[in-house]
């Protein structure tokens, strides 16, 4: 049987039943469609004026980790006028069967048509996913362009951290999202509420667009216009509307304690990357290590109170039946009440069997002491640390703030509390990076193997080094400096390779034609949607995946195109050249960052501000926001 595409969608019923009965049976992984997972929330569609899907462009392993659906899903849908239904990038075998049975792409909960939406949200959490984008949309049925979308289409918005500089995708996006989205996309649903008739009707666009911009963190490209110079340089971006401010600020959400948190998150019904309670105990991270570019955009720190988080914590555990709370954040060591949460958490549920884990470890061995202290019940596996850099003049060219001793001291701590596995993560193509930076890597890796040996105690100790190569991103300190090329590249993978061998010793490395495209679409402008226009085209998606990434097919499209990459990965700027994204505002100011990269140069650290030196960045004046600790830190201790 073949599903006509003039089907009326109308009969919905019909449409939900030849899905789970004919099409999902003939699928690797059902469970991935089926949208009854616990808590999912299933509203009347009919009676809901508003309605949006809310799209993550990859597959649903990845996306149900993801704690923003959560806080945007529960945001949404506790609205009486508003609903949020779930969509992810189908796997290639339920793309196929879509395309040679007619069918649209569907949402999970309702399993009704994109195209049936008032919205159809994307959030962008890396530059790989931007050819999935384009995969949904058009399996949905959904015009690509937004100059090509008309009235009884969804509008089409993103947000997520590429949202920093979405102008590769700003021709297949409506508006985009800048910054903190849990209190203004509800005030965008607001305004398709107020312009819709009816529940069946639809928005006017051009009235959405035009109120649209003028809230708070809303970005719509159609009412810019960017110039260029004859070297291809951007000459202006300017407004052609007068509602369009002349740089969009980003949201940012002051008070985390007042802001809504989802404490009845969608329990799957398969095992995805990330599979237990996540417990949001801060937002932001002000280490500012100066390739990192969640450390410039989510400034500043805001954290909660430790009597608001055990709260959340307990109707999390009551609303799931998870046996594992992660303490969420960019760097949850630094959270100022930590010791004293943790100590709460372990009191209340260690003797219920429920786990209380860190996602990831500062270099240091308080963390680990930390961690001993929360896993001290539970099989030691593997203790990740992520030094970066080899030697410690490139530790302080990036700021990381942390010493070869800070590290053995860690992993001292980690092999003498039973742990026999370390996992160290750096990064090569640093700017200044020389061969000694490199030999550094390999001899920090054999330091801590050896101090392995000696406190393992009868166990064979293994340390693993993972390197990946360096992007330059738009708002760091780092956004003017080049990418290495991939021979370069491919060249220091080899040196590695050939220092990191023995017992004991294990290398992994990330496919450097990825890490140049990401750098490629990182700091690109609007000339490169052609070229993610055509790689789609020619079967580009689900990049993330290295099984699915095919750099010969963005090489076809680039020349198809006329586009040279290298422009944008391995071309140095100057301070004064406008970059494509200097119209978005994300709070960290332009002479901070060029002040940053100055020290950088010279080898000069800058001090965290939570330990009382304000360094202005710019954010708390420009944002109206202050940094929010709410106890003690233990930075000055940590430093």
């Amino acid at each position: 049987m073949k599903w006509s595409r003039d089907f009326s969608f109308k009969e919905t019923g019909p449409l939900q039943e030849y899905i789970r009965e004919k099409i999902l049976p003939r699928v690797e992984k059902p469970s991935r469609y089926l949208g009854t997972e616990w808590n999912s929330v299933h509203k009347d569609w009919d009676k809901t004026p508003v309605r949006m899907a809310f799209a993550f462009p990859d597959l649903y392993e990845v996306g149900m980790s993801h704690l923003g659906l959560a806080v945007l899903y529960g945001a949404v849908n506790e609205r009486e006028n508003m609903l949020m239904e779930r969509v992810f990038a189908p796997g290639p075998d339920l793309a196929g069967i879509l395309k040679q049975e007619g069918l649209p792409l569907f949402s999970l909960e309702s399993h009704r048509p994109l195209a049936e939406f008032d919205v159809v949200g994307f959030t962008l959490q890396y530059e790989l996913s931007y050819t999935t984008v384009l995969h949904m949309l058009d399996l949905a049925g959904i015009p690509l362009l937004a100059a090509e979308r008309r009235s009884g289409h969804p509008l089409v918005i993103g947000g997520g951290p590429c949202a920093c500089n979405p102008e590769p995708l700003a021709p297949f996006f409506d508006c985009f999202v800048l910054g903190d989205g849990e209190e203004v996309l509800p005030s965008l649903l607001e305004i398709v509420a107020e312009l819709k008739d009816s529940p069946a009707s639809r928005t006017d666009r051009a009235e959405f667009l035009r109120r649209a911009a003028a809230l708070p963190g809303v970005y719509v490209p159609s009412f810019y216009e960017v110039g260029y110079r004859q070297d291809g340089t951007v000459a202006e971006i300017r407004t052609v509307r007068p509602e369009a401010p002349p740089r969009v600020r980003k949201a940012v959400v002051d008070d985390l304690d007042r802001a809504y948190f989802p404490t009845r998150p969608i329990v799957p019904y398969l095992e995805v990357v990330h599979d237990r309670i996540m417990l949001e105990v801060m937002r932001g991270c002000t280490r500012g290590c100066r390739f990192c570019q969640a450390g410039a955009i989510y400034r500043p720190v805001r954290e909660r109170d430790v009597e608001v988080l055990l709260r959340q914590a307990a109707e999390l555990v009551r609303h799931t039946g998870y046996e594992e709370i992660s303490l969420t954040s960019l760097s949850t060591a630094d959270y100022s009440c930590i010791e004293a949460l943790a100590r709460s958490l372990a009191e209340a549920y260690a003797s219920r069997g429920i786990a209380v884990s860190l996602p990831s470890l500062r270099v240091d061995a308080f963390s680990v002491r930390l961690a001993q202290a929360l896993q001290r019940f539970r099989k030691k596996s593997t203790l990740t640390f992520a030094p970066e850099a080899g030697s410690q003049r490139l530790r302080d060219v990036i700021n990381k703030g942390v010493t070869a001793e800070d590290l053995l001291s860690a992993t001292g701590e980690a092999f003498a509390a039973g742990w026999h596995h370390i996992k160290l993560y750096f990064m090569i193509g640093l700017p200044t990076e020389t061969d000694e930076d490199l030999e550094g890597i390999g001899e920090l890796a054999r330091q801590v193997l050896e101090q392995g040996r000696r406190l393992s105690k009868g166990k064979k100790p293994t340390v693993t080094v993972s390197v990946s190569s360096f992007v330059p991103k738009p708002h760091t300190p780092f956004q003017w400096e080049p990418q290495d090329g991939l021979k370069e590249l491919k060249e220091k993978q080899g040196f590695l390779r050939s220092r990191l061998k023995g017992p004991g010793l294990q290398f992994s490395w990330h496919q450097p034609e990825m890490s140049f495209l990401e750098a490629v679409l990182a700091r690109g402008d609007r000339r490169l949607a052609p070229v993610i226009l055509e790689a789609w085209r020619r079967g580009a998606r689900l990049e993330g995946w290295s099984e699915h990434f095919r750099y010969e097919i963005w090489q076809r499209a680039w020349e198809n195109a006329g586009v040279d990459p290298a422009f944008y990965a391995y071309r140095r700027r100057d301070y004064d050249e406008k970059l494509p994204w200097d119209h978005l505002d994300f709070g960290v100011s332009k002479r901070f960052l060029q002040e940053e990269h100055r020290r950088a140069m010279a080898g000069e650290v800058t001090r965290d501000c939570r330990s009382g030196r304000c360094a202005a960045c710019g954010v708390c004046p420009g944002l109206n926001v202050r940094l929010q600790l709410k106890g003690e830190g233990r930075l000055a201790a940590a430093d």
